[in-house]
């Protein structure tokens, strides 16, 4: 099966991270038939420079230029009209794929034709991926998903396997602050799509030191609250979870830096 490796790369990330990221696209067991990558904006030389190497050894490899940073949401959306081929995979370009990823991922959504999405587990990993920290674990089967998705994000998206068409059709990422993602699969439920989660990590997913910090305040609360009062408003949720959703996640957002840390790592994953 065909399939395409979305990416969109911005001026701040690190050239040595997006070399890794790269290497493990193109070390897979089995190869993408094209990598879209889509430039958020000027960028820096040493970033452009690794881009280069890749695209001059692997002439699938398509670049969009974007002129001003438009964020992820919209960055992607414009590497989706460029994908050539209907299943695509998403890929953050600081992440490391395992080698086979891919295999079994577009394995499965070839044996599976009625699933619109596939994802897996992640390994979440700082500095080295011998410093493994936490693993991320969604639910397998597609109703156990859809209720996981009322309390969390439940598709790891830099893990996301899906078919284009599908995505497409409910007007793909939109706009939502922080929750760009987790917005696309509650509307692709809706629109009756189809879901499942491999039971196993196939990506090796970067943190920083300080991303404790970067996850707290107000303008992480104000998106909390929004993206719950969207999901209720569309049925998603009832009006009691959204009021308990709202007030655990605000809480855990002004919590202080090391109790935010306790509890993404030892409650909310293992």
């Amino acid at each position: 099966m065909d399939f395409s490796v979305l990416m969109s790369v911005y001026a701040k990330e690190k050239p040595e991270f997006l070399r890794q990221s790269l290497d493990s696209i193109y070390t897979q067991t089995l190869p993408p038939t094209e990598v879209v990558m889509v430039q958020d904006g000027p960028i820096t030389d040493e970033l452009q420079s690794v881009i280069d190497d890749f695209a001059s050894a692997h002439a699938e490899m398509k670049t969009v230029r974007l002129k001003e940073s438009q964020g992820l949401g919209n960055a992607l959306n414009e590497g989706l009209k460029h994908c050539s081929c209907d299943v695509i995979a998403r890929m953050d370009t600081d992440d490391i794929c395992k080698a086979d990823r891919f295999e079994k991922q577009i394995g499965w959504m070839e044996a599976h034709p009625e699933t619109d999405v596939c994802g897996s587990w992640i390994d979440e990993f700082i500095g080295d991926t011998s410093n493994l920290v936490a693993s991320r674990k969604t639910p397998e089967e597609h109703s156990a998903i859809v209720a996981f998705s009322k309390k969390r994000n439940p598709v790891n998206h830099p893990t996301a396997v899906f078919r284009k068409q599908t995505v497409e059709r409910v007007g793909s990422y939109q706009h939502f602050f922080l929750f760009e993602d987790y917005y696309l699969w509650v509307r692709m439920m809706q629109a009756g799509a189809v879901f499942h989660n491999i039971q196993e990590s196939l990506l090796y997913f970067r943190m920083s030191k300080d991303m404790f910090h970067r996850r707290g305040g107000l303008a992480y609360s104000r998106s909390e609250i929004n993206i719950q009062r969207e999901f209720h408003r569309m049925g998603h949720i009832s009006w009691g979870t959204m009021v308990q959703n709202i007030v655990y996640r605000v809480t855990v957002r002004n919590l202080p830096n090391p109790c935010r840390k306790f509890i993404y790592l030892f409650l909310l994953h293992k």
